[in-house]
């Protein structure tokens, strides 16, 4: 059993403003998949409404309070629903939920399916009432609390307190998670637990009495503190007696005995007093983080159970180092594929892009402006093969594309250099507008280009800025193709190719970025004293523009040298370079900034 699908209504930020709900046509519809899913997007994006509606309907293994306000309610709306709907309900699974289940398909095919819905209602901000019911219907029946302890997840809560969740106290985190574990729950007297709590009373009596032969069949290597030879071996026993010579005064008799012991306590209370620490005990926040990750998923794991086994971890990377991040994610890939057979899942958020860049593309949820866009299969224009090749190629540098409010897609260093110092001469500072600079190191456009293509042309809102040589030699220029240039020609291909929704092609106007910044009325003479330099074989007796063209065709020139010194001039303070942004040469590029900036343009 695992949950396939959340639909939501009117919560929070996901919502129509509408009371008239549509019970066919939800605000939000999240899809999931068994094994590992990972939410992932900028701040309020909506990540932590889906784990909070999931929360709302299903309850948690903690102890918790979880409960709807009139704040969870979409601007002034009076209702709103959540819908879980679970799929792959075996038979053991199924049984508890039997006078709920719906099926799908029919005879022999027909499987089973359960549809849990959380719906609520208010009247202003005085009366607030909701339930949870479930059923194939859209109203359903109440479901009973027996059966809701079956749809518990496991959760984790962002910015842990791992150290005082691990610590002996009342109602600790940690035996919460073992009271909930098979081993120990609604064993009660019965569990070993309980004995061995009564050798502590035991040990206690010992000290006060020695002579005390209640535990003598208990093998406890802690009775060697007991021994006649050891210092403090009468104390006790001492004190006990100056005790029962008061009593024996007060009481006038010798018949009461004084007696003293441990309080007798429940499997509780004896959970309550354990910790969990490593062997070294001096950790970090990251360690102790870490430990705390491992305890909660304890009840993922438990024999026999046949209930939900669902794990809801907000901010996973809270308090860990970037290697740590790697590791542990790299476990839940692990672990969630070798585990697809007992429908273990995980739902994360993150904000790192070093988890992003370690999870399968079609493991990841996009959470944008309230809406998503999951990067399976079934929804982007991404074939087979080019997840293939994304999965190998999404480091973490590239992997902050999916928290950016723009793209900009370059094919090598020197874009990547000269284009945030160009940005800044234009007053659209990229980092300020949120815009990240992907280089694909490539031209492997069309792939990246694809993340941001949907098939239900659903279109994402980041705009996505391709910026691509012409690759056209000067003298090829004009001549003609099909009955265009070749410069016509190759333009108008590169943008067919990569073009769609969101995603918009820049061509240089000509052979290369080099070549177009010595064409440039802005940066030419800048960009010929740095050439010169680096090249002093190009020399006045040739023209500049012959000499770099040569260099350009035997791949020789030193394009990021270049390109770092020329950044270096631009953004140098007090520097005189003036941008033209209408300067031919180079207004494919101030075009390409303006096209990721404009929305988030600062003035």
């Amino acid at each position: 059993m695992y949950l396939r699908k959340l639909r939501i209504w009117n919560f929070r930020k996901f919502g129509s403003g509408s009371n008239n709900l549509n019970f066919t046509k939800p605000d939000i519809e999240v899809p999931f998949t068994c094994g590992l899913n990972v939410l992932i997007g900028e701040n309020d994006s909506g990540k932590t409404a889906i784990i909070d509606a999931i929360k709302l309907v299903l309850l948690t293994h903690s102890g918790e309070w979880i409960g709807l306000t009139q704040e969870d309610f979409h601007k002034d709306t009076e209702k709103l629903r959540i819908e879980c709907l679970f799929e792959n309900l075996r038979d053991n699974e199924a049984m508890h939920f039997t006078e709920w289940l719906g099926m799908d398909g029919e005879g022999k095919d027909a499987k089973p399916y359960l549809k849990v819905i959380l719906d609520a209602s208010r009247k202003g901000n005085e009366h607030l009432h909701y339930d949870i019911r479930a059923g194939a219907d859209d109203e359903g029946h109440l479901l009973t609390a027996e059966a809701r302890d079956y749809l518990r997840a496991t959760y984790l809560k962002p910015l842990r307190d791992a150290k005082s969740e691990l610590i002996p106290k009342r109602n600790s985190r940690l035996s919460q998670i073992l009271s909930g574990h098979s081993i120990f729950k609604g064993k009660d007297d019965k569990h070993v637990m309980k004995k061995l709590s009564q050798c502590w009373d035991c040990l206690f009596k010992k000290y006060f009495k020695k002579d005390y032969k209640a535990c003598a069949e208990v093998i406890c290597p802690h009775e060697r503190i007991f021994y006649p030879d050891a210092q403090n071996a009468n104390e006790g026993e001492g004190l006990r007696d100056n005790l029962q010579t008061f009593i024996n005064s007060f009481l006038g008799s010798e018949e009461q005995k004084a007696n003293f012991g441990v309080l007798e306590r429940e499997l509780r209370n004896i959970l309550e007093q354990l910790k969990l620490s490593l062997d070294d005990e001096k950790t970090g926040l990251g360690t102790q983080n870490l430990l705390f990750i491992a305890a909660e998923l304890i009840n993922l794991q438990r024999e026999n159970w046949t209930g939900l086994r669902l794990a809801l971890i907000e901010e996973l990377e809270a308090h860990l180092y970037p290697q740590a991040q790697m590791r542990v994610i790299e476990f839940f890939v692990k672990f969630a594929n070798d585990n697809k057979g007992k429908d273990v899942q995980y739902i994360l958020t993150t904000h790192s892009p070093n988890l992003g860049s370690k999870v399968k593309l079609e493991n990841l949820i996009i959470c944008q402006d309230g809406k998503i866009f999951p990067m399976g299969k079934d929804y982007t224009e991404l074939k087979e093969p080019d997840y293939a090749f994304l999965e190998r190629f999404l480091d973490v540098t590239k992997a902050n594309l999916f928290f950016a409010k723009g793209v900009i897609l370059v094919e090598g260093w020197s874009e990547e250099m000269i284009l945030p110092v160009l940005a800044k001469k234009i007053k659209r500072d990229l980092t300020q507008n949120g815009v990240s600079i992907v280089n694909v190191g490539n031209t492997a456009f069309l792939r990246y280009a694809k993340i941001f293509r949907r098939k239900d042309k659903q279109e994402m809102k980041i705009p996505v800025a391709v910026i691509t040589d012409l690759d056209v030699k000067p003298e090829d220029e004009n001549t003609k193709t099909n009955g265009k240039t070749n410069k016509e020609f190759k333009t108008e291909a590169k943008k067919a190719e990569y073009d769609g929704q969101k995603v918009k092609t820049f061509v240089s106007p000509h052979w290369t970025l080099e070549y177009c910044i010595s064409k440039s009325k802005s940066l030419s003479a800048t960009f010929e004293i740095i050439t010169k330099a680096i090249h002093p074989q190009i020399t006045d007796s040739c023209t500049f523009e012959q000499g770099l063209a040569d260099k350009l065709k035997n791949r020789t020139l030193y394009k990021t040298e270049v390109a770092c010194q020329l950044a270096n001039k631009i953004e140098l303070n007090g520097s005189t370079i003036m941008i033209d942004e209408n300067d031919e040469a180079i207004k494919y590029l101030i075009d390409a900034i303006k096209y990721v900036t404009t929305k988030n343009k600062n003035h």
